[in-house]
């Protein structure tokens, strides 16, 4: 299926202000899954498109092993690498652990989103959930398709698993007020620096993002999680974003007043344990992706040429 005619904008290029300041656009599939609901959970119903580069999809792919979905959802990874058609599957870019889309044979993500939309004129984002049988999308926002997998198949999957819960409904107005500035300043807020097109916007950016960093070193300090003394999507949702920054953000996106390795001792410990303890947040991980999808980024990098630092990618415990 070609789509050729049909893009409506370079994958690549950010949206921009007047001031020169990332905007990012709101997401625009947000369904639920829900007994009783137009889409119910179903065994093999449903799809989800990642790569592994994006800080988004990878807190999809965390909560979907942290729920033990892998037997419920299919799972097909595209390549991290920026293109200007959009991301894009196996055919056209043979990176490792690339896929082929095994629902359509696309070739570009954008093809998925012109099958549930023909006029669709939005960007062409990760992740993705796709619904088999009404063969539309259901959701592309990470932060509800993480709350879906929380909820949404517990009917269908063990009990055990079905137990887990971290959105619980005691912590629940900690965790949104913590995700809210969190999400501003610290998971976009390193697109905000990095995309910035006047020092005004990327001083602005920078700098909310390390004070942002200070407080979350201070939340963090003798403490393994964020909120609860447990668990919880906070924790997901932040760890995509910090797992990146010594690797891709303090390079390519110019945040670079301090390491996560060197400059936060409370952090650097909580990520690493994430890491090392929890294979649901080590096998989200693909360090080679996150660098290579970064460094393809033309506007930031036109070269394209890998880092090869840092090195390692992760100390260990």
């Amino acid at each position: 299926m070609s789509t050729t005619t049909k893009l409506t904008h370079d994958a690549t290029a950010p949206v921009l202000n007047k001031a020169g300041a990332f905007t990012r656009p709101a997401s625009s599939f947000r369904n639920v899954i829900e007994v009783g609901g137009q889409y119910a959970p179903e065994k093999g119903r449903y799809h989800l498109y990642v790569t592994y580069g994006c800080p988004w999809a990878g807190r999809t792919l965390i909560a979907w092993k942290l729920k033990g979905l892998e037997e419920i959802i299919d799972v097909t990874v595209l390549s991290s690498k920026s293109h200007t058609e959009g991301w894009a599957f196996k055919d056209i870019d043979d990176f490792p652990l690339v896929e082929h889309d095994p629902l359509f044979g696309a070739k570009r993500l954008s093809e998925i989103y012109f099958k549930a939309e023909p006029n669709y004129t939005g960007r062409y984002t990760v992740p993705l959930l796709w619904d088999k049988k009404t063969n539309t999308i259901v959701n592309n926002e990470s932060s509800e398709i993480i709350r879906i997998f929380n909820t949404g198949f517990n009917s269908i999957i063990a009990a055990d698993k079905a137990a887990l819960d971290f959105y619980p409904a005691n912590l629940r107005e900690e965790i949104d007020a913590l995700n809210e500035w969190v999400y501003d300043t610290v998971n976009n807020g390193v697109y905000k620096s990095g995309f910035a097109a006047t020092q005004a916007a990327y001083e602005d950016a920078v700098t909310k993002l390390f004070a942002s960093l200070d407080r979350l070193e201070k939340i963090l300090e003798g403490k393994d999680y964020l909120v609860g003394n447990t668990l919880t999507e906070a924790d997901v949702r932040l760890f995509t974003t910090i797992i990146r920054f010594d690797a891709s953000y303090f390079t390519v996106f110019k945040c670079n007043i301090r390491t996560i390795r060197d400059g936060y001792p409370a952090i650097h410990s909580w990520v690493r344990k994430l890491y090392w303890n929890n294979p649901a947040f080590k096998d989200a991980t693909q360090f080679d992706h996150i660098k290579t999808g970064y460094y393809s980024m033309p506007t930031l990098n036109p070269s394209g040429i890998v880092g090869v630092g840092m090195v390692p990618n992760i100390l260990p415990l």
